[in-house]
């Protein structure tokens, strides 16, 4: 059981660093059709208005998958961090 909660709080972590790469995906991505969603939203800004709607709904859908990931493993994940705060 302590393998499985650390392996989902790592899990957890990894997949909303990778998911959340806007700063390298800016930076090193030059068509559009590769950015990841988050890169993705900072383009739905435009120069003189921005829709705040539609990049409010973008954000929600954005974040989806990630907090369905902590609530199906929300319990290994708190385990599993919790499991190296505390001694012996």
């Amino acid at each position: 059981m302590s393998t499985l909660a650390l392996l989902a709080a790592l899990a957890t972590l990894q997949t909303a660093w990778i998911y959340n790469e806007f700063f390298w995906a800016t930076v090193l991505l030059q068509k559009g059709d590769k950015f990841p969603v988050t890169s993705s939203l900072n383009n739905l800004k435009g120069s003189f208005f921005t829709d705040y709607n539609l990049l409010s709904a973008g954000s929600i859908i954005a974040a989806l998958p990630i907090l369905i990931l902590f609530f199906v493993l929300q319990r290994q994940f708190v385990s599993g961090l919790t499991m190296g705060s505390t001694k012996g």
